[in-house]
């Protein structure tokens, strides 16, 4: 990619300013508060968007802090760039109220969308974290942040497992994860639905056992009363059989039915009485009237109390405690109660042991949560192994950025350090001939070169599309012969090199050394 020119509609203090650039090393100079580092900030939201910050973050965000001096409610530009062999043309309005993007191609005028990643991938899939820790680089931001740390370890996995940088396999891990989360949700809900099941079923069985129960009480009944009413038709049968062949006793034709006193005796006692009083003299006429009174009345309850006595039947019992509404229930009728109560507790006894073998089901592992089990190991499995596969890859990430960076730290130094050295959080160390060193120990001018290197070793590693490098006073601690070596490097390797400055000794050295730039005075 290279920036071919810069319109700052309404930007900061600018309005309708335009700057052009060219291929090679840009210098753009211009005092303290001459608009170095709004120029700076334009590219970067002309690329990636300016969003406002909430609540108090809004008063000091970057979006208020470029807002237009005149006309706020105006708040554009334009970028025009190279990519292979077209151009292109941003143009923002950062307005919150008429915020809009649109990238058009100024070749054949067609029109791409900015929301749907077309930007992003003409700039390689660079995006504003990337590019904060990589090409774009100021005094005050020359050490990396920690997220461009997790970002190598990312590539260190996709690219050296697939040899393709695009492929996100550390987020491919992630989703594994997830993926494994949302099975042991899944296996979790599956065993929360069978206990449901589980109780509900058991209440279910609960209510039929009491049904049965109930059903087989009744049926009892019903079957006692039938029988009691069958015997007692059948023994009233019998009776009028052996009247009608014997006939009836001549006691049986006197004595009421159910009397126990025979009315003969009755008559027996009274004279008996009678006679006594006749026969014996007074007053003992009277006592043994009395005495017999007496015994024959003794004799008379103790009948009825020897009646009331008798041990009745179950039958009996129950035929007792039958109301005459209930006696005048005809047998039929009790014959198919009993039907429907048999056929009813059929049918529960099949609905218990249905539901009985529905609870013994649940206590085996059905085929849905074997399946869940089995893609949980699997994911597990995947995820282990991507993990053990991510730690060996970024060791082959540790060797190429360790070599780009020690070529680049070689050069710009003259040879002084051979190698740089890094770790897995970019703890930098450095390597001459005779010894190592660690980077507390060395100038602050050899740690901004020391910065810089990493930088474009990590740039050419994670950025697809060579970007321009552009440098905001980067080289206020560099000597003459650093700024020299480093300017060399850049105008050999680099495509388009952006550099803001307020001094001149960047364009005092290049021209002593003899390197082409252009300059754009602000």
């Amino acid at each position: 990619m290279q920036i071919n020119e810069l319109l700052l509609k309404n930007f900061g203090k600018f309005h309708d300013r335009q700057i052009d650039l060219d291929e090679g090393i840009n210098l753009i100079h211009g005092e303290n508060e001459s608009g170095k580092s709004t120029i700076h900030t334009f590219i970067r939201g002309m690329l990636f968007g300016i969003e406002r910050g909430r609540g108090r973050a809004a008063q000091n965000d970057t979006f208020s802090i470029y807002e237009p001096w005149e006309n706020p409610n105006y708040y554009s530009g334009i970028l025009k760039f190279k990519s292979g062999e077209k151009h292109f043309r941003i143009e923002r309005n950062f307005d919150k109220y008429s915020k809009k993007a649109e990238l058009i191609c100024e070749e054949d005028g067609e029109v791409l969308s900015v929301e749907d990643g077309d930007l992003q991938m003409l700039l390689g899939e660079m995006d504003a974290e990337r590019y904060d820790n990589t090409v774009s680089m100021s005094q005050r931001n020359a050490q990396m942040g920690e997220s461009i740390v997790a970002e190598l370890k990312n590539y260190a996995t996709n690219y050296y497992t697939s040899g393709n940088g695009e492929i996100d396999l550390a987020g491919a891990l992630e989703q594994l994860r997830g993926r494994k989360k949302i099975l042991e949700n899944e296996i979790r809900m599956e065993m929360a639905q069978k206990q449901q099941k589980r109780e509900k079923l058991e209440q279910e069985v609960s209510f039929v056992w009491r049904d049965v129960h109930h059903l087989e009480e009744e049926l009892e009944r019903v079957e006692e009363e039938l029988t009691y009413r069958l015997e007692k038709e059948e023994e009233k049968k019998k009776e009028r059989q052996r009247e009608e062949e014997h006939g009836k006793g001549v006691m049986d034709e006197i004595r009421p039915e159910k009397w126990r006193i025979h009315p003969m005796e009755l008559l027996v006692f009274a004279l008996v009485i009678v006679i006594a009083v006749i026969l014996f003299s007074k007053p003992w006429n009277y006592l043994i009237a009395i005495v017999l009174f007496l015994a024959f009345g003794l004799y008379i309850w103790n009948r009825m109390k020897v009646g009331k006595k008798q041990v009745k039947t179950e039958p009996e019992i129950i035929l007792e405690e039958i109301t005459q509404e209930e006696e005048k229930v005809p047998i039929e009728r009790l014959r198919w109660e009993k039907s429907h109560i048999t056929a009813e507790l059929k049918e529960k006894r099949i609905q218990y042991d249905n539901l009985g073998e529905q609870l013994a089901e649940l206590d085996e592992v059905n085929e849905r949560s074997r399946e869940y089990e089995m893609k949980r190991q699997a994911v597990q499995m995947a995820a282990d192994h991507l993990e053990q596969l991510s730690e060996e890859m970024r060791g082959y990430l540790k060797r190429d950025l360790n070599e780009k960076a020690s070529s680049f730290i070689c050069e710009i130094t003259g040879g002084k350090y051979k190698k740089l050295v890094t770790d897995e959080k970019l703890h930098v160390s450095l390597m001459t001939d005779e010894k190592r060193v660690e980077i507390e120990q060395v100038s602050r001018g050899t740690v901004e070169q020391v910065y810089l290197a990493l930088r474009m070793a990590v740039g050419e590693l994670l950025c697809e599309e060579e970007m321009p490098v552009i440098l905001d006073d980067a080289f206020a601690y560099y000597d003459e012969e650093r700024m020299l070596q480093t300017l060399r490097w850049l105008k050999e390797h680099k495509k388009q090199v952006i550099i803001f400055t307020c001094q001149t000794r960047e364009e005092q050295v290049m021209k002593e050394a003899g390197l082409v730039y252009h300059k754009i005075e602000l």
